[in-house]
């Protein structure tokens, strides 16, 4: 089973459309790992691309507060703008089938979060200790999360030391038998400094994954951004991967 791997789509359908025109033919299905929308100008185009796919998806803190499932409190002003205004803007249907997304899915060997699997909205994982931490939280070899907006594939030995596994894009890296993290960065707001979209392959019969990146006209989702009254800073940001 060939998989595509995106989170952090964050409504910016001009990435969505780059990564999925770049990965044409490549895969049998896709899991999207939470934030589809928030920061973005284009939700309703973000959401109907991933219902095209059938993709597995879940949901992540930006759904979570676009629904009121969550309080914006916790949310920093520009993040908060920005989910009020996807609120105000998506319809019924859209406003229905972002509420039917779970927190947490289990496939075969893989358990998919958002977050981390102690704290699928909020926890972001970033270091090696939260890596070992979070292993008693789920029971599969694998976890794909997101949340982080960076790519990185984490493997955690049997002796309990978390390594970071070196990629490049295009790069394709075996999994191995240890426990592991894997975060295909973000489609629609990198912030590796790079700002192209950042997604990945998930091989599962041969056991490997592959980290791309996908060229995409940045202006158009800063125009949009502009065109929405959204806060400046969110197209800005756009340029600069951050």
């Amino acid at each position: 089973m060939r998989l595509l791997l995106l989170s952090d789509i964050h409504a910016n359908y001009a990435a969505l459309e780059a990564v999925l025109n770049d990965a044409h033919g490549e895969f049998d299905r896709a899991w999207v790992l939470g934030d589809t929308v928030g920061y973005g100008a284009d939700p309703s185009e973000c959401i109907a691309a991933v219902r095209d796919l059938d993709a597995l998806a879940i949901s992540g803190n930006h759904e979570e507060a676009v629904i009121g499932r969550m309080s914006t409190d916790d949310f920093n002003p520009v993040a908060r703008a920005a989910i009020e205004w996807t609120a105000s803007v998506i319809d019924d249907d859209e406003r229905e089938y972002l509420q039917g997304l779970e927190l947490k899915q289990v496939v075969d060997r893989f358990t998919l979060v958002h977050g981390s699997p102690r704290d699928p909205v909020w926890e972001y994982m970033q270091t090696g200790p939260q890596a070992v931490e979070n292993l008693e939280h789920f029971d599969t070899q694998a976890c794909a999360l997101g949340h982080s907006h960076v790519p990185f594939l984490v493997q955690v030995t049997a002796d309990g030391v978390a390594e970071q596994v070196e990629h490049s894009p295009g790069q394709r890296v075996p999994l191995g038998d240890d426990r592991l993290y894997l975060n295909p960065g973000s489609v629609g707001q990198p912030r590796d400094h790079d700002q192209r979209a950042s997604y990945a392959l998930l091989d599962t019969d041969a056991w490997d994954v592959e980290f791309r990146r996908a060229e995409y006209d940045v202006a158009v989702a800063q125009a949009h951004i502009r065109e929405a009254g959204l806060p400046e800073f969110l197209a800005e940001r756009l340029s600069m991967g951050v």
